[in-house]
């Protein structure tokens, strides 16, 4: 494996590796405002929600590598400490591109990418209308974390207001993910988005106590065909079946007849498992 000392890389190599290494990121589309009443609107990846009581939202505008510089955005928070934080679904995705511009102070990225602005409820900034979730926020925070290029200017935001198109809820009033179908950075020129291929749910083990990896039998938890995730769902399983259960489901499988090795049988387990049938391919593989 490939060592490497982060004090003794050169910053942009550095920025590459925490890029890709650290995603898919949230996207913070933040809208702000100087003192003078000029509008600034611009993306950071460097971004994540941080509680909820009080509703606790942290972005970086990270000092420029190649000079040092501040963002416009940062040094509109130093003077108005407010901020819309925009979500940015695949709708709207080039024209948020196109606001990472670095266009002059002064100049209106919502005029430049083409987005409608709408007066926010409580704060100053105005909001991205095309956006599907808009958080007003206040700025409890800023750390700024050396001052050095490349580093971090840590925002921390309260939410005073939350705005939600209707369109992106399901039945039961809540967000549904296709529908708001947000994107997030990964290195390079690379996105993902949260619908269709490339979304898939794990369950959180917090409803039920899985028996965990380490109380699966031997020839199970040292298989050469069951992949980590394959033994991370056997071992969400709140206990292994009865004998008598895992003599009933060989009675009434006739599929298994066919199998005649157990390299087969594990192969079986390991399909059974990425079709979700995960107690099915437990059974198999006890049988």
């Amino acid at each position: 494996m490939l060592q490497i000392d982060p004090n003794k890389l050169e910053n942009p190599k550095l920025f590459k590796i925490i890029q890709a290494g650290v995603a898919p990121r949230p996207i913070a589309f933040a809208a702000t405002i100087d003192k003078d009443g000029n509008h600034n609107l611009s993306p950071f990846s460097f971004y994540n929600a941080f509680g909820v009581n009080p509703t606790t939202l942290i972005f970086s505008p990270a000092r420029r590598g190649r000079d040092n510089t501040t963002k416009h955005t940062f040094d509109n928070i130093k003077e108005v400490p407010e901020v819309v934080i925009n979500a940015v679904s695949y709708d709207m995705v080039q024209q948020m591109s196109l606001a990472s511009t670095e266009y002059p102070k002064g100049v209106d990225e919502f005029v430049k990418a083409g987005f409608t602005s709408v007066d926010s409820k409580i704060i100053s900034p105005r909001r991205v209308a095309e956006s599907p979730l808009q958080f007003e926020c206040k700025v409890r925070d800023i750390i700024e974390t050396s001052g050095k290029p490349g580093s971090g200017n840590l925002i921390i935001c309260e939410i005073v207001f939350i705005h939600i198109n209707e369109k992106i809820l399901d039945i039961n009033g809540d967000i549904d993910v296709d529908k708001i179908d947000l994107v997030g950075r990964m290195g390079g020129d690379y996105y993902v988005r949260t619908s269709g291929d490339a979304k898939f749910t794990v369950p959180k083990p917090l409803t039920k106590r899985g028996i965990g990896i380490d109380s699966l039998p031997e020839k199970i938890r040292f298989s050469s065909y069951l992949t980590g995730n394959d033994l991370g769902q056997l071992g969400n399983i709140e206990q292994l079946p009865s004998q008598e259960e895992i003599n009933n489901y060989h009675s009434k499988n006739e599929t298994n007849i066919h199998i005649s090795s157990e390299e087969e049988k594990h192969e079986f387990a390991h399909s059974l498992i990425s079709t979700g049938k995960v107690n099915e391919a437990l059974m198999l593989l006890l049988g």
